[in-house]
């Protein structure tokens, strides 16, 4: 879609930080909430392109005031009311007030594991023929949709090169809304920074973006 949430290759942000030997969470709760994220995956409500969806739905001001783990909580807490899983009221209700009834007993760590392994890959094993092959020049369609995409911004018109076709994969645009998988050819485009960032960018460098069918067209 088209917001702060698409933020490549946008400048004026500032430096980013490199901390060195980062640990995996920098705080218990930020543990709590990638757990809770996966425990709660594992009931199969939702797939990974509709929890980025409801990541972009966020407020704007919200979404660039919180950081990473922030934001997947109120992602979970949102996809938990949309899914009918608790209520927003209940979310809003201080701990020590809730009277909550459990529906059902909670996934056990092990099939927990379980499921996770048995997620279904995004490569669909079907013969569905290529639109493009290795060494065809293509565009980057300048599409602005409205739901959730994974096109970036910076490439939108801009012209490059099969680099590699990766296969037939699900599409994410109709994936994040339940809308189907639609599958289709998934190519690693090549382009060089300055097809992207214009004529100061280093001749040398390349960007490579993997991008669908229906992001490309014939220029």
């Amino acid at each position: 879609m088209d917001g702060i949430h698409d933020m490549g290759g946008m400048d004026g942000f500032g430096p980013i930080p490199i901390e060195q030997n980062e640990p995996v969470f920098h705080a218990p709760w930020e543990g709590r909430v990638w757990a809770l994220n996966t425990a709660l995956g594992a009931w199969g409500k939702w797939n990974i392109d509709a929890g980025r969806y409801t990541l972009e739905q966020l407020d704007p001001a919200l979404y660039l005031s919180s950081s990473y783990y922030q934001r997947w909580l109120y992602r979970t807490e949102n996809m938990l009311v949309d899914h009918d899983m608790v209520s927003r009221s209940e979310l809003e209700t201080p701990p020590e007030e809730r009277r909550v009834t459990a529906e059902r007993e909670p996934l056990p760590l092990d099939e927990i594991l379980v499921r996770q392994h048995k997620t279904r890959s995004a490569r669909v094993h079907e013969d569905i023929p290529a639109a493009f092959q290795a060494g065809d020049r293509v565009r980057a369609r300048n599409i602005h949709p409205t739901g959730h995409t994974r096109i970036p911004r910076y490439v939108r018109g801009r012209v490059g090169v099969i680099d590699r076709d990766h296969g037939v994969f699900i599409f994410p645009d109709t994936h994040a809304v339940f809308a189907g998988d639609k599958p289709q050819h998934l190519y690693s485009v090549r382009f060089t920074a300055r097809e992207l960032w214009g004529p100061d960018a280093d001749p040398g460098d390349k960007i490579y973006v993997d991008m669908w069918d229906d992001y490309l067209e014939v220029p």
